[in-house]
């Protein structure tokens, strides 16, 4: 239970807290020092805005010309190794009038094209393998159609005119196609 001295003791720290904490006066809105602190954070913002805006249009400036940068030394490294193929047919247009052996053009030519392969290969170019799988439309462009066999054979590929490519996972050329109704 509480006795009178703790009621008092109590109340007179609620009314110390009531004359703590009242509203700090504010200054009037019309001083000279409010007004100058507006604008000294006025003009410390807008030179903050200012700067972030030049940096931005820097670093857009120059991720642009990296950009261009790399599509041009990407496809440099790749005609540099295109360029040795060339120089391989070039060889083999030399020779070609000159040899008497037509198995060995034909061996020269296959070393050639597998050269060749092994380049698309390397730079990410694969082949679409379309004979005996389902026709996809994603994936294949159907020329015509010839009336199946069987029902086995029913919406399949049964040969490709021309073979079709992709680049990392993206089809660069579809291949055409004679499907199976």
């Amino acid at each position: 239970m509480s006795t009178e001295k703790d009621f008092e003791k109590e109340e007179s720290v609620e009314t110390d807290n009531l004359t703590n904490n009242q509203p700090e006066e504010t200054p009037e809105v019309g001083t000279n020092d409010n007004v100058t602190d507006w604008e000294a954070k006025y003009n410390a913002l807008n030179d903050s805005y200012l700067r972030l805006n030049a940096e931005f249009d820097n670093y857009r400036k120059r991720t642009l010309k990296e950009k261009a940068e790399l599509l041009k030394t990407g496809s440099e490294r790749v005609l540099v190794d295109v360029i040795a193929v060339v120089d391989d047919f070039e060889r083999a247009l030399e020779n070609i009038d000159k040899a008497e052996d037509v198995n060995a053009i034909k061996e020269g030519i296959d070393l050639i094209y597998n050269k060749f392969r092994n380049f698309l290969t390397k730079h990410g170019v694969k082949e679409i393998d379309a004979v005996g799988h389902p026709f996809d439309v994603d994936k294949h462009e159907a020329l015509t159609t010839i009336p199946a066999s069987n029902e086995s054979e029913k919406d399949k590929i049964v040969d490709c005119v021309q073979k079709g490519y992709t680049l990392d996972d993206k089809v660069i050329r579809y291949p055409k196609v004679i499907v199976a109704k």
